[in-house]
């Protein structure tokens, strides 16, 4: 009798031990409440996760950095969110300014995710160290800027998913109107047929996006840290806002598909360079000259950045290619900006935000067939589409074009597209997974980078 019950307290005890489903570790380690702790906030992306209150986050935040004007910029947006007149937040913040602000929040772990959106550079082993300290990760893009990161995010996805916890990159573009019609239209075989193979010259799906190095955000001029224009912190344009475009490309293209690199392939990939005048440097970062750091890419007084770049690549048998633009200021009344196109056997389904669109980003719908079109169109919008963007209606421009009308409540903005991303990343934690194709789909997207990167630097 004694041994059968020993063999059952050895049972009993080998249940207890039996390690816990992934899943059960994160919602564990997430507890009741989320706590965000901000490591080095360095890029006005990192106040704008707080620009919003969710029910699931503790209204303390933490703030790890070391002491500056980067940091100080930091909580300035915290309490402009909090003293807002529409809409204000109600976040308090406890720092801890020093110079060993990692180790600090490795040793003192107040919260269980980090938030973190600063130099590229640097990203990577925050990353890294985090997940080995068994915290989940909310981090800006771009997680890598050059071959070595990329080894290191393979490693940290790895120990992440032995630890239970979640690395996710805030990818807002998702978010936008435009973008999510032209995946939704992409899905309508009525309309768009199915997306063409595509050649160099005329790929199958094309994004390109043009940005500015001055402009205003929330309403005031955003003010650039200085490192932001050197390349080695902030990594060269092709591995850096290009993140969202290829994004967009296998997000758009192979909906909840998992992409294996070995799918993809660089075809052609440059890069150029921003040329600046020290007085518009001084413009949008206020300094009065170019820091020691940057003078190895300074020629004839002025500073060239290589933030401008193109891909062409295959992914899973369709080309794509990829460009991305930096200009100093845009035009006035208008900012950055969007072009893409979707090619498919029935139709091509193109975002533009030019002078004609008011520089809004606008969706038109351009027939390959002509014939009964419109009524396919119409009964497309009125059976599907409208049930995700009710009030939705196809404006006739010509015999073969249509401009799609979005309802201004759809209509947010750049900056609400992260309270968005957020909620997202919230449920996730509270699943205790992400979608099965993620991870795999952001190694698939950072390879995509650094392989043009590579290339690109050859050229």
């Amino acid at each position: 009798m004694k041994y059968q019950v020993l063999i059952v307290l050895l049972y009993l005890s080998m249940s207890c031990t039996k390690k816990k489903p992934l899943e059960k570790v994160v919602q564990e380690n997430v507890h009741k409440k989320v706590k965000l702790m901000t490591l080095d906030p360095g890029h006005f992306h990192a106040a704008l996760v707080q620009k919003t209150m969710y029910a699931q986050v503790d209204p303390k935040i933490y703030v790890f950095a070391p002491e500056g004007a980067e940091v100080q910029y930091f909580l300035n947006k915290i309490e402009a969110y909090n003293s807002s007149e529409v809409a204000p937040t109600k976040w308090t913040v406890e720092t801890s300014l020093s110079d060993n602000y990692l180790k600090k929040m490795l040793d003192e772990k107040p919260g269980n995710v980090m938030v973190v959106a600063g130099k590229n550079s640097k990203k990577i082993d925050y990353i890294l160290a985090a997940v080995k300290a068994g915290l989940n990760v909310y981090a800006d893009k771009p997680l890598v800027i050059n071959p070595e990161g990329f080894n290191k995010l393979k490693e940290a996805f790895k120990i992440a998913k032995e630890k239970g916890v979640l690395i996710y990159d805030i990818m807002t573009e998702r978010f936008e109107s435009t973008t999510v019609l032209q995946k939704l239209f992409s899905k309508e075989f009525s309309v768009f047929g199915s997306l063409v193979e595509g050649t160099v010259a005329d790929p199958a799906i094309s994004k390109e996006s043009i940005h500015h190095f001055f402009k205003y955000v929330s309403s005031k001029p955003l003010v650039r840290p200085a490192w932001f224009f050197d390349v080695n912190e902030e990594g060269e344009g092709i591995v850096d806002v290009t993140t969202h475009l290829v994004d967009l490309v296998q997000w758009e293209a192979f909906s909840n598909q998992i992409i294996d690199t070995s799918n993809i392939e660089m075809l052609h990939a440059k890069r150029w360079a921003t040329v600046l005048s020290k007085e518009a440097f001084q413009k949008v970062t206020g300094q009065e000259g170019f820091p020691d750091y940057l003078k190895k890419d300074v020629k004839d007084g002025k500073l060239h950045v290589y933030c401008n770049g193109e891909m062409i690549y295959k992914i899973n048998g369709k080309h794509a290619k990829v460009s991305v633009i930096w200009n100093y200021q845009a035009p006035e009344g208008t900012g950055d900006t969007h072009y893409s196109i979707m090619r498919g056997t029935k139709s091509n389904l193109i975002i533009k935000q030019g002078k004609e669109e008011n520089f809004k980003p606008t969706l038109y719908i351009e027939t390959k067939n002509g014939e009964d079109f419109e009524t396919v169109l119409n009964d497309a919008l009125k059976n599907k589409i409208a049930k995700e963007f009710p009030g939705i209606t196809a404006e006739k421009i010509s015999n073969t074009q249509w401009r799609i009308k979005i309802p201004d409540s759809f209509k947010i903005g750049h900056e609400a597209h992260f309270a968005q991303v957020t909620e997202n990343y919230l449920k996730y934690l509270e699943s205790g997974k992400l979608p099965e194709w993620e991870v795999p789909n952001m190694i698939a997207k950072y390879y995509t980078n650094i392989e043009a990167y590579k290339m690109a630097a050859q050229n």
